[in-house]
């Protein structure tokens, strides 16, 4: 199975790789990270440790937020421990580092020639793995070296589970090299027994990223308070993470906000850089006057869009909403990530489709405290937010109680973690349940 797996793997890399090269001249995708995605453990990493090292792998930003505040309790609790953290995303990697510092990577391709030399140099003794990242060659192998593997934040998406059932009879025996799935949500523990993973191997723990901190304040911030002080620009709506097909949409709105506050600012936030060039063109096209982030330097935007042409500063950025809206939801894309929004207290806005973040959303909605809306009633909503003072703050502070609520996932996934460890030492069972309970929605 996993040689046939490995031959189909290598022959769809062989028929991409046009594309791969293209990706990678045209927009620098790829390219970093490259020699260590195939094999090459970096010197940083290769040095040799007296710790038992503990491997946390987090494929991109939503998962690196969602894991840091569990990294930092596992450096204060496992200070015995060596950590050391993998990416697959570029933006991934560099949060990561900014965070985390040296031991921090980028997650081999799942052949066994890249694989191995990291398991020969870490030695792991626990492997997490956020969300669900299965990959065939290093859950084998990682099992084959010794080492316990765990899911941490585990959850199927609506997208994914009918891909997996359909494999159910080939993915099943590839996930018992996983000794532990903490899952977000009692309906993610049943998909995950839905497609084969014993039941005595899942614990409902909660979702990690409610209790990620706030992030750091962005250095646009100081200056974009002083410039909206100075010029009394406002009200704010921060777009952020939006796709194709979802720029024209909300700068259609914001034209009629303007109608009502010329001196609103909208600051736009497109979900991948390489189509940072294509929304300043659209911008300039419906005739809205814009500034790019990397190149403002303290003009007065009022009445006008700034462009978030940079990488990392979002989260912070929501800070500034009075609205928020979240991108990937107006079209077919299945929503992203609403907690950094509603740990600044935003009013926040989503379209229709939000079946990556369908149990967050429920619970939201459950509470009044975020608005859902399809394309045709997005700028009615806006409009009614923007006019109405207590409505608009009164949802902030819903959004804000509901994810306080929500909060302990990260202490149980730790402890769930320690006795993993333990057991595994102790060579007994890596089951059982959580020592708290999840909080009810």
């Amino acid at each position: 199975m996993y040689l046939l797996y490995s031959a189909a793997l290598a022959a769809a890399l062989i028929v991409g790789l046009p594309y791969w090269l293209f990706r990678m001249l045209r927009h620098g995708k790829y390219q970093e990270g490259l020699r260590e995605r195939l094999g090459w453990v970096p010197a940083r990493l290769a040095a040799k440790s007296a710790q038992p090292t503990i491997w946390v792998h987090a494929v991109s930003v939503g998962e690196v937020l969602a894991i840091s505040g569990l990294v930092e309790q596992m450096c204060r609790r496992l200070g015995g421990h060596r950590i050391v953290i993998s990416t697959t995303t570029s933006t991934g990697q560099k949060l990561a580092r900014q965070r985390f510092g040296d031991e921090v990577f980028y997650f081999p391709l799942d052949f066994a020639f890249a694989i191995r030399p990291y398991l020969r140099a870490l030695r792991p003794e626990l492997i997490v793995l956020a969300e669900t990242e299965f990959w065939p060659n290093f859950l084998r192998l990682a099992k084959g070296s010794g080492a316990q593997v765990a899911v941490v934040n585990a959850r199927i998406s609506d997208r994914s589970l009918t891909g997996y059932l359909r494999m159910s009879h080939w993915l099943a025996p590839m996930l018992r090299n996983i000794s532990l799935f903490l899952a977000q949500t009692h309906t993610d523990a049943e998909r995950l027994r839905a497609i084969g993973v014993a039941g005595e191997k899942i614990q409902v723990i909660g979702n990690l990223k409610f209790d990620a901190s706030p992030p750091e304040a962005a250095p646009i911030m100081a200056s974009l308070r002083a410039t909206f002080e100075q010029s009394a620009a406002g009200p704010v709506l921060v777009c952020g993470s939006t796709v194709d097909g979802e720029e024209p949409i909300v700068m259609q709105a914001f034209v009629n906000v303007l109608a009502s506050h010329p001196r609103a600012v909208m600051i736009l936030a497109p979900r991948h850089p390489e189509r940072f060039a294509a929304v300043g063109q659209l911008l300039e096209k419906l005739g809205i006057r814009y500034w790019k982030r990397s190149l403002w330097s303290g003009e007065n935007i009022a009445g006008g869009v700034l462009l978030v042409d940079t990488i990392g500063e979002l989260a912070s950025l929501y800070a500034l909403a009075d609205v928020a809206f979240i991108g990937g939801s107006l079209v077919p894309r299945g929503g992203h990530n609403i907690l950094e929004a509603a740990q600044h207290g935003a009013a926040i806005i989503v379209g229709n489709h939000t079946e990556n973040f369908r149990d967050m959303i429920q619970l939201f909605q459950a509470r009044d405290a975020v608005r859902v809306t399809g394309p045709a009633e997005f700028p009615l909503i806006l409009m009614e937010l923007l006019s109405n003072d207590s409505q608009r703050h009164a949802l902030g502070r819903r959004a804000f109680e509901t994810l306080r609520s929500q909060t302990g996932a990260t202490q149980r996934t730790l402890e769930a973690l320690e006795k993993l460890l333990s057991q595994t030492t102790s060579g007994g069972s890596p089951v059982g349940v959580p020592t708290s309970p999840v909080p009810k929605r």
